[in-house]
């Protein structure tokens, strides 16, 4: 049986002047802008696991913190129906992007502020996250 929670990575870089931008791929469906997420995996731990979405669904890899920095919930539209689950996510520090990845195919995938990605995703937790995020930033320059 499946986990009733996902795990989520909040992939993120510096770019060229200093300013945090935040990864956020579509989903193979809608075509929503999200963050990479998935089921956990059997025997690894949350975290990686979450980087192993990232690898799979926006092809980053990077260092992934092992504390979640908060959660947020959405509807998930299978077969049997729409169910409600919490996504943990974790931040992803990005030191490698590729050019072709496993689901290259299916998705798209762009780097954001995090005020732009706050306009773009639909779930309220997720901007939470990304505002918090965002805020953090804005904090660490001093401004």
């Amino acid at each position: 049986m499946r986990k009733s929670y996902q795990v989520g990575a909040l992939p993120i870089r510096r770019n060229d002047a200093g300013a945090l931008e935040v990864l956020l791929v579509t989903t193979r469906g809608t075509q929503r802008w999200v963050v990479p997420k998935g089921w956990p995996w059997r025997r690894h731990a949350d975290h990686d696991a979450a980087a192993g979405e990232a690898w799979e669904e926006a092809g980053v890899r990077g260092r992934t913190a092992p504390q979640s920095i908060g959660s947020f919930t959405y509807d998930k539209i299978g077969k049997s129906g729409s169910r409600r689950l919490e996504v943990l996510v974790y931040v992803l520090e990005v030191t490698d992007e590729a050019d072709h990845w496993p689901e290259a195919q299916e998705r798209r995938r762009d780097w954001f502020s995090p005020q732009a990605a706050i306009e773009l995703v639909t779930e309220p937790g997720l901007k939470s996250l990304l505002q918090a995020l965002d805020t953090e930033a804005i904090e660490a320059q001093g401004a």
